[in-house]
């Protein structure tokens, strides 16, 4: 059924690219509809060759409604003669560097499915970067793709209230798990946080909604390593939202501030007793499996250095008959049943499955768009648009900070808002004189 169900929307794919070239405000609205499935992923996702019992990073071949909608808008600027690049940036060449180094390790992989899985997760994540340069291309609207981004934070945050009153210890929202939860708002409440500074932001209230409920979402789901990320992140934006020269008196940052802090503590102080209890019952267990898991990973990567153990195959290789848990001291007397977890960071985890020159590319294409991101504001100093890079700066130093503690950037929803904003930062890069031209002349964003 859901094969036929797929070939049903495939169909659908190239009439409603026709639709949308009609009309700059069909492509607006089809950006919109992109982030709106991005909200309902999980329940309009059709996994092929799934295997929901596999502890992967990838339990399928996973096609979305967002998927469709990328495809629909790259098929609309094909229409238009405006098909971005298939490599338009540095950044996306970094990406491919990165893709193309996880393919050797294929060859190690035990189960090429799995790892196939993987890589056709990377292949739509580019398309949808694609799509999202395309459509900028085309419309340079960066506006209306922030307004979607608002509306999907405060979204989520409704549903964190239900399932708050409804008794749910950790929410989720429409990410699968409080960890992901967690590490997408921090991009959100750092880029609504600096639109809230902004001077000539338009849609201050959205702006100032949305970075309050993806604020509050960080708080509600007891994350310890998301709480800690707080701190860090916010004060990179503010630096950076002070040095975009904004012209915004100190008095009038402090007055926009005072009453939002007062909310915030407010709401702090009624969810401190859980974030302590947090804190404090944390256990040793949780602590010492990190820690082996870690010794596990490095074991992968001293064995496999250049090409890693099999992308997406960590679940396989974890457990017997393969040895390396046992080498790194891990569960030594663990029954056949028994079916290891995944190390708790990226970084050790694209390591041990991809190999070193593959975490290494990673590593770069990550810092590459925080350099961006920080001379972007530079770039834009004197502009509402600076508030975009600003932000951005401070949640990826919340996302790659947390990433050390979590591997949920290789989860799908993080990973596809990930290149969502790295396309707007590359649009941004690319047409930075510009936009500073026309915003200084025009005062608003």
């Amino acid at each position: 059924m859901k094969y036929a169900v797929f070939a049903i929307a495939m169909m659908g794919v190239p009439p409603l690219a026709f639709i949308i070239s009609l009309n700059r405000s069909w492509m607006k609205y089809a950006i919109w509809a992109m982030i709106a499935a991005l909200a309902a992923y999980q329940a309009t996702a059709i996994n092929f060759f799934s295997n929901e019992w596999y502890r992967g990073t990838s339990r399928g071949m996973e096609v979305s409604v967002i998927y469709l909608f990328a495809a629909a808008m790259l098929i609309t600027a094909a229409i238009k003669r405006r098909l971005p690049k298939l490599v338009p940036s540095v950044g996306a060449a970094l990406f491919v560097v990165y893709f193309l180094l996880c393919l050797p390790s294929w060859s190690t992989a035990e189960s090429k499915l799995f790892a196939w899985m993987e890589i056709w997760k990377m292949i739509m994540l580019y398309m949808t970067y694609l799509s999202v340069r395309a459509y900028l291309g085309l419309t340079d609207d960066v506006k209306s793709l922030m307004k979607g981004l608002a509306v999907f934070a405060v979204f989520n945050f409704l549903l964190i209230v239900k399932d708050h009153f409804s008794g749910v210890y950790q929410p989720h929202g429409v990410f699968p798990h409080q960890n992901g939860l967690a590490m997408g708002m921090h991009l959100f409440a750092n880029l609504f946080f600096a639109c809230f500074l902004a001077r000539g932001w338009r849609g201050p209230l959205l702006n100032t909604f949305a970075f309050i409920a993806a604020s509050a979402c960080i708080v509600r789901t007891y994350s310890r390593g998301a709480l800690a990320m707080i701190p860090p992140s916010f004060a990179v934006t503010f630096a950076l939202m002070f040095f975009a020269g904004l012209d915004v008196p100190k008095r009038r940052v402090f007055m926009r501030i005072l009453p939002i802090a007062a909310v915030g503590f407010i709401g702090l102080a009624a969810m401190l007793p859980r974030i302590i209890e947090r804190f404090e019952s944390a256990p040793e267990a949780s602590k010492n499996t990190r820690l082996e898991l870690a010794l596990c990973a490095k074991e992968m990567m001293a064995d496999e250095p250049w090409r890693g153990v099999g992308i997406n195959n960590w679940g396989i290789k974890i457990n017997p008959p393969y040895e390396y848990a046992e080498r790194a001291g891990r569960n030594p007397n663990r029954d056949e049943e028994f079916r290891d977890g995944i190390v708790e960071t990226v970084y050790l985890l694209v390591g041990a499955e991809c190999g070193i020159p593959a975490l290494a590319a990673m590593l770069v294409w990550f810092f590459y768009y925080l350099l961006i991101a920080c001379r972007l504001v530079k770039k834009l100093k004197g502009t509402p648009y600076a508030a975009i890079p600003a932000g951005l700066a401070g949640g990826l130093v919340a996302c790659y900070l947390q990433s050390c503690l979590e591997w949920v950037l290789r989860q799908q929803m993080n990973l596809i808002l990930l290149m969502i904003f790295f396309a707007v930062l590359d649009h941004l890069n690319k047409n930075a004189a510009r936009i500073a031209a026309e915003a200084r002349g025009g005062g608003h964003a």
